[in-house]
């Protein structure tokens, strides 16, 4: 009898897990992968210099000035769920509804920004650069992390491993690609590495 309820104990919990593991990798319906470990990087067009890669189960960039990954569609009411790891000097982000594609920065889209050591820290980690600020700056140095982006017409909100950064309304972007960073650290000294496990899109 024990053994019985032991053995549909650990179904059950097999279950929670699973169910678990589908919510975190945004297997529901509607979701689409472009980033799955090491599998995606077709789903982009890279710019700049970065040494994009693939690396154990994850998309690496180390070295390089600067450069980004760009979606090849354009998105406008959606949802992004995102791990990646970062460095400490990390100077990372996603950049969305672009507006440019040859150039991107936070003047021509928005940038939820992954960067700790961001002199003005209040756009740092868990902020939208200019836009909507966050104090006291959460940290993604030295461990993975998850962020949760939804933007739907003029509101866009931002949660960096399970709490909210950012709720904002703001028009002045309504459609584009988004983008995957890697960039310099403070100083123009060499950034360190962010590394894109999963990357997840659904439209609203």
């Amino acid at each position: 009898m024990k053994r019985g309820f032991a053995v549909v104990t650990a179904l059950i919990v097999g279950a929670m897990v699973s169910a678990c593991v589908q919510m975190s990798t945004g297997s529901e319906p509607g979701w689409v992968a472009l980033i799955d470990g090491g599998r995606g990087l077709e789903n982009f067009i890279g710019i700049g210099d970065a040494n994009w890669r693939v690396e154990g189960d994850a998309i690496v960039a180390d070295k390089g000035k600067g450069g980004y990954l760009i979606t090849r569609k354009s998105y406008k009411d959606f949802q992004i769920r995102a791990e990646f790891w970062a460095d400490t000097s990390t100077n990372s982000g996603i950049f969305l509804r672009m507006s440019d594609r040859s150039a991107v920065t936070s003047a021509n889209s928005y940038e939820v920004n992954i960067y700790d050591l961001r002199p003005e820290a209040k756009y740092g980690t868990g902020a939208i650069v200019d836009v909507a600020a966050v104090v006291p700056m959460p940290k993604a140095g030295g461990q993975w992390n998850t962020y949760e982006i939804t933007a739907k017409g003029p509101r866009m909100t931002v949660v960096l491993n399970g709490a909210q950064t950012v709720d904002v309304q703001h028009a002045k972007f309504g459609e584009g690609p988004f983008a995957l960073q890697f960039a310099n650290g403070p100083n123009d000294a060499p950034g360190g590495a962010i590394k894109w496990r999963k990357v997840y899109v659904k439209e609203l």
